[in-house]
């Protein structure tokens, strides 16, 4: 089980393939992508990597965080995030990840947190049908309904579906296309949309629903084009 990446999401365009069809896409980036801690059984009790993504300013970093990127010889990072690894997949501390970790046509899982939409209404949260347009119904159109049943139980189940805050919840996307990737500029195309808004950070694996391809640097790829082993 390899280590993931923390990429920003700049937005979404289209790449064209040789036969002409455009292909939608989401532009994510990596931005200095270090190792800035591993997690051993001997000491930790399970083995991960922590990765660190962008660059944090000093004064914005508290001072246990500067004690623990000082230890690893990093810069203070604007995103940490620790992926779960075989112990065969661990990579040193300082390491930095290239966008060439994952290949042209990989399925990837991608989390992220969703964009913000407020209070909102049954139809629009969970694809209620809505009240009828006529016989009887009037202003209520697109209220949700009833809530509960009878006199017994004589009361409305916790988790019912009903209007409220929508939006900013951790969500997984699985299975979508590494289109092309960029070493240069740290660029990865994803096909389809990925959760979140432009400017904000998602994590990026590999998928675990799906075989992966052969020819993965194994257990990372760092800059330079070299792979972690």
């Amino acid at each position: 089980m390899r280590s993931g990446l923390i990429a920003k999401k700049l937005g979404m365009t289209r790449v064209f393939t040789p036969e002409g069809e455009h292909v939608p896409v989401t532009v994510l980036q990596v931005d200095h992508c270090q190792v800035v801690a591993v997690r051993t059984v001997e000491k930790d009790g399970y083995t991960a990597v922590q990765l660190g993504v962008g660059k944090a300013k000093v004064k914005n970093v508290t001072k246990a965080e500067r004690g623990h990127f000082a230890k690893a010889k990093v810069e203070p990072k604007m995103k940490l995030v620790e992926f779960r690894v075989s112990p065969d997949a661990l990579i040193e501390v300082g390491a930095e990840l290239s966008v060439e970790h994952f290949i042209a046509g990989q399925p990837i899982d991608v989390t992220g947190t969703t964009i913000g939409k407020g209070f909102a209404g049954g139809m629009k949260r969970w694809n209620f049908h809505g009240l009828r347009a006529t016989h009887g119904v009037s202003v209520s159109h697109r209220s949700h309904g009833s809530t509960g049943n009878r006199q017994d139980p004589g009361k409305t189940f916790k988790n019912k579906k009903m209007a409220g805050h929508f939006g900013v919840e951790r969500v997984t996307i699985q299975n979508l296309t590494v289109v092309k990737t960029d070493p240069v500029r740290g660029l990865i195309m994803v096909k389809g949309a990925v959760p979140g808004s432009a400017g904000g950070y998602v994590t990026i694996k590999d998928a675990v629903k799906t075989k992966a391809p052969e020819g993965l640097p194994f257990p990372a790829a760092l800059k330079g084009g070299k792979d972690a082993a």
